[in-house]
């Protein structure tokens, strides 16, 4: 609860560049899982055979498995988030004008667009794969596959790999909590206030913007309220990832759609290198998906 409101107040009350200042250093807490990668025992050797040469599987539980990785790396609500974001910027900046509008400021956006996405999604899948390789090497070697909550998986961690990883790996959780609360709760309040038109924004003050805070808000009370309900907080996760993977490809589609039509990106339509990858990426989440459907009618 105290987590609850903290993350509401800040979004709520503070300013939008100061606030945005204390994600970005909060993005260290994610730093954690790998400093865990090397307290515990790992054998890299086999870490880096796996890498290479995967032990791939068509069967259910596998394929889940994907489709949920790939849901929380191309999530239907990071596009909302990184969206609105942009706006923000836009509006925080007293110079900045949109793209369409000033396209002599096209070169500088899209050099920091693009650096920030190439460091972003680097960092974020790096830390994923350590949190792969420190829960394998530590929890999944000693039998421990039931895990329930955040809170047993840190302590699972003591009993195995001792009290400095716990310590270390509860710090990732409760900096990564922190990080994703307002990305999931100001995505909905973007995504809500676009279709019902709303006065929408972190950088807007409270009353400019009622609706669109109280959906935050809002978000943050049915969070805090399934703590005390008897929903597994690690399986409603868990298929709240697959079900991103799944809802991604349409959104993706669309995407790929929007932005290569003139009279909507104006000049900024994408290049073709983009455009193959962007439907690479789309053909691949697509069929994964469609794996993961077949293997539940097998």
């Amino acid at each position: 609860m105290l987590f609850a409101v903290l993350s509401a107040g800040l979004q709520i009350f503070t300013r939008y560049a100061r606030y945005v200042s204390i994600l970005k250093w909060g993005c260290l807490a994610l730093f954690s899982y790998v400093i865990c990668a090397f307290v515990v025992h790992v054998s890299w050797g086999q870490v880096a055979w796996a890498i290479v040469w995967p032990p791939l599987s068509f069967k259910a539980d596998y394929l889940m498995a994907v489709v949920a990785v790939f849901g929380t790396t191309i999530s239907p609500y990071l596009f909302f988030w990184q969206a609105g974001n942009e706006v923000e910027e836009t509006k925080e900046d007293a110079v900045a004008r949109p793209l369409t509008r000033a396209p002599e400021q096209a070169g500088g956006e899209f050099t920091r667009i693009r650096i920030d996405t190439y460091i972003g999604m680097g960092i974020s899948n790096l830390v994923a794969l350590f949190i792969v390789i420190t829960t394998a090497a530590t929890l999944n070697a000693t039998g421990v596959t039931d895990i329930q909550t955040s809170a047993q998986a840190a302590g699972a961690l003591r009993a195995v790999a001792g009290p400095l990883t716990f310590a270390v790996f509860a710090a990732g959780i409760i900096g990564t909590g922190m990080l994703a609360l307002p990305a999931l709760a100001g995505s909905a309040a973007y995504a809500l206030g676009e279709t019902f038109s709303w006065h929408v924004g972190l950088a807007r003050l409270p009353l400019r913007a009622k609706a669109f805070y109280a959906t935050i808000a809002v978000g943050m009370v049915l969070g805090v309220a399934l703590n005390f309900t008897p929903i597994d907080p690690i399986k409603a996760l868990y298929w709240s990832a697959v079900l991103n993977g799944v809802v991604a490809v349409p959104v993706m589609v669309t995407m790929m759609l929007l932005t290569m039509r003139r009279a909507i990106m104006a000049e900024f339509t994408l290049p073709l290198s983009l455009q193959i990858l962007g439907w690479l990426a789309t053909v691949t989440m697509a069929a994964t998906v469609v794996a993961m459907v077949a293997s539940w009618l097998e």
